[in-house]
């Protein structure tokens, strides 16, 4: 009797370690697939928490327009995503920007030309006097040209391009005056690791400098380089004005910045949380577009206060020479393409 009252005692005893085990494993299995990855995070209730760089100040219409995409993210995700703004090259210059969405490590950026290293018809966007002003510049951009080029980017650098948002012109900046196209010869121009940037102000006669932008400041001050072209947005916001005397009007570029994303962060998301990045994408292009229309006036004043002298000088001589690299490459990177471009109405 003694010997079967222990029997069925260590019989409930190994039945009750049993069942704790179960109870861990199950437990243990669980948990990971319940926090596993952000593409469960809308059901598990974690908040995925991505990186969005770009390389311009924050007074800039790409970073406003940048926190204003973030705002709009964590609304329509109901607070599942969250969108973190690096401005000032914090996470790199435009091509590990680019690199890093490629890998993972960077989940948006605001990038333009550079893209062209990464899919080479990207650089048709960046030849000098393509485009005739901003109003074919957007109707190129928002029609099925610029839907073409978002997904040949996606296929080509696995990139994903949201949305395209409109700059203000470029325009050149020099110690010296320019007040015709001779005047350019020798100049050291600041141009972006861009071959169509290049090729147009060689044909110019400039002598240009790629350099990533994050450089351009101190080596203005330093003398390393005479000049520099971009949007008056972009000299204001790098106050380029405290180390550049001459603003010339060129125009010589209508271009863009594109909010890209890495598909690898985009296949993580949950459908929901895609549609909400979306969305977002493109109310905040409508906000930064305004604000950049708004803000040009404002800013080329602020750079005459800053001692800038504007310079007006007759672009036709400028155009014609930029347009004889055309071309080359459009023959190089997609005839098809520059054609649908230029006959764009």
């Amino acid at each position: 009797m003694f010997k079967k009252s222990i029997a069925v005692t260590m019989m409930i005893i190994l039945l009750f370690v049993s069942a704790v085990a179960c109870g861990k494993n199950e437990g243990s299995n669980a948990s990971p697939s319940a926090n596993a990855g952000s593409s469960n995070a809308g059901s598990s209730g974690k908040v995925v928490k991505l990186r969005l760089g770009h390389i311009t100040g924050e007074s800039d219409a790409w970073h406003k327009g940048a926190l204003e995409f973030a705002r709009l993210v964590k609304e329509k995700s109901n607070g599942s995503v969250e969108v973190e703004i690096y401005p000032s090259s914090t996470l790199g210059n435009d091509r590990d920007l680019i690199e890093g969405m490629q890998l993972g490590s960077v989940d948006f950026a605001l990038v333009a030309g550079v893209l062209s290293n990464f899919y080479e018809p990207y650089s048709i966007l960046e030849l000098p006097y393509l485009f005739r002003d901003n109003d074919h510049l957007q109707k190129v951009l928002y029609g099925e040209v610029g839907e073409k080029l978002k997904q040949d980017l996606l296929d080509n650098a696995q990139i994903r391009g949201l949305q395209f948002w409109v700059r203000g012109p470029r325009e050149l900046t020099a110690s010296r005056k320019i007040e015709k196209v001779e005047d350019l010869k020798g100049l050291k121009v600041r141009v972006p690791e861009i071959p169509a940037s290049i090729a147009a102000w060689k044909a110019m006669g400039a002598s240009p400098t790629p350099m990533a932008f994050g450089e351009v400041y101190s080596s203005l001050q330093t003398g390393v380089i005479d000049g520099q072209e971009n949007p008056i947005a972009f000299m204001a916001s790098n106050k380029i004005q405290e180390v550049q005397k001459y603003l010339m009007m060129t125009n010589h570029v209508y271009g863009y910045v594109q909010l890209t994303m890495s598909d690898i962060t985009y296949q993580k998301l949950t459908k929901e949380q895609q549609q909400a990045v979306e969305e977002a994408a493109k109310e905040a292009t409508t906000f930064e577009n305004e604000l950049v229309a708004k803000q040009d006036a404002e800013l080329l004043e602020q750079l005459k206060k800053g001692g800038m002298e504007v310079v007006e000088p007759d672009t036709a001589p400028f155009m014609e020479k930029a347009k004889t690299v055309h071309a080359e490459f459009a023959s190089k990177y997609g005839q098809e393409l520059y054609d649908s471009i230029v006959n764009t109405k």
